[in-house]
């Protein structure tokens, strides 16, 4: 099977074509603008593997992705690009509605133009995975978990640009009968992740003895999700998923913020060792504008339907985590010193 992933320089992206290269022996074919989190050395393992393509293009250029299917004729498509950091669409909010919205709106068509021009039994086999986020679904209160069909409520201006993404997807399953399924997801961490968001920040600065920034009082509740599990549960649901249907996938691992902030000290800690616990270099900084309380998933379809399930566990997986930005100063010292060196983003009074 012939897999495009756009996005595949991303975070997640890049785990599912590492994932779909090496464990599954599938041709991919990455589809990636490289704008300022992609990385490309995230892709090293399989680079130089005949089963994998790169092509550097925007999702919003119909005529580039048109190229691209005539090109390699794909048998699926995953669908990861995105922006996706909540802070940069609080005073950012034009790119997130270009690509999460426009972008999503174009390969749509494209892929609607193709699918309908394909022989029967090649179109009988085709699959398009929207990936999306749990922050569709808006704050929950101290109980309870995101299912399927909970309604929407986003908060921000990235989670409502997903959230009108996730319906044109489905949309286009009703009226035009494209086989799409649609993905839902909680906090992502692990290895190769930009060092803007919460868990990459909070190790780098404890690192380098830097303040670790905590909104709030640190009490906002996120369920965190090993990114290798979700490029499983991706793979998996194009695999056995059901056109028209929606999956969510979570990791069953509530954390406070501040939990996670502590945890990840005490690891650093113990592996490289300082004059004071790190601990002490925690700092409580204004909220984020609309932070939402609490997500949590509920992923009882995707184990039923799909098989799937998380392979391991939170505690061993941030540890795991920390070890690699550790050994792997090489990846993220760039971006770190050059694209994002740590500094406050998302204060809605920066767009006055």
């Amino acid at each position: 099977m012939r897999v495009l992933v756009t996005g595949g320089a991303g975070f997640i992206g890049s785990a599912v074509c590492r994932q779909l290269v090496h464990e599954h022996g599938m041709d991919v074919i990455n589809v990636d603008n490289l704008t300022y989190a992609a990385n490309l050395r995230s892709l090293d393992s399989i680079a130089g593997d005949p089963r994998y393509a790169f092509e550097q293009a925007d999702i919003c250029d119909r005529a580039a992705l048109d190229d691209i299917f005539v090109r390699y004729a794909p048998a699926a498509v995953i669908h990861l690009a995105a922006e996706s950091h909540v802070d940069r669409s609080i005073t950012g909010s034009s790119a997130f509605i270009d690509t999460n919205f426009v972008g999503t709106y174009q390969l749509l068509e494209v892929c609607r133009r193709y699918y309908d021009r394909l022989p029967a039994d090649r179109r009988n086999q085709f699959r398009f995975v929207h990936v999306s986020t749990d922050e569709v679904y808006g704050s929950l209160g101290a109980t309870g978990r995101f299912r399927e069909d909970t309604p929407y409520q986003p908060s921000s201006p990235y989670s409502a640009s997903k959230a009108a993404s996730d319906h044109l997807v489905h949309a286009w399953f009703k009226t035009y009968g494209l086989p799409v399924m649609i993905s839902n997801c909680s906090n992502n961490y692990g290895p190769y992740q930009f060092p803007e968001k919460l868990i990459p920040l909070i190790i780098l600065n404890a690192i380098e003895g830097k303040p670790l920034p905590v909104y709030g009082e640190g009490t906002n509740v996120r369920d965190w999700l090993y990114v290798e599990d979700h490029a499983d549960g991706l793979i998996t649901l194009l695999q056995r998923g059901r056109p028209g249907e929606k999956y969510n996938f979570g990791g069953d691992s509530e954390r406070t913020n501040l939990e996670v902030v502590k945890t990840i000290c005490r690891i650093v800690d113990r592996v490289a060792p300082a004059p004071r616990p790190r601990e002490s270099l925690i700092t409580f900084v204004q909220d984020r504008p609309g932070h939402d309380l609490r997500y949590a998933i509920d992923a009882t379809k995707a184990r039923r339907e799909l098989g799937w399930a998380p392979r391991g566990n939170f505690d061993d997986r941030i540890e795991q985590t920390v070890l690699w930005y550790l050994e792997n100063h090489a990846w993220w010292e760039p971006s770190r010193a050059t694209v994002y060196k740590g500094e406050r983003l998302g204060l809605a009074q920066a767009q006055l």
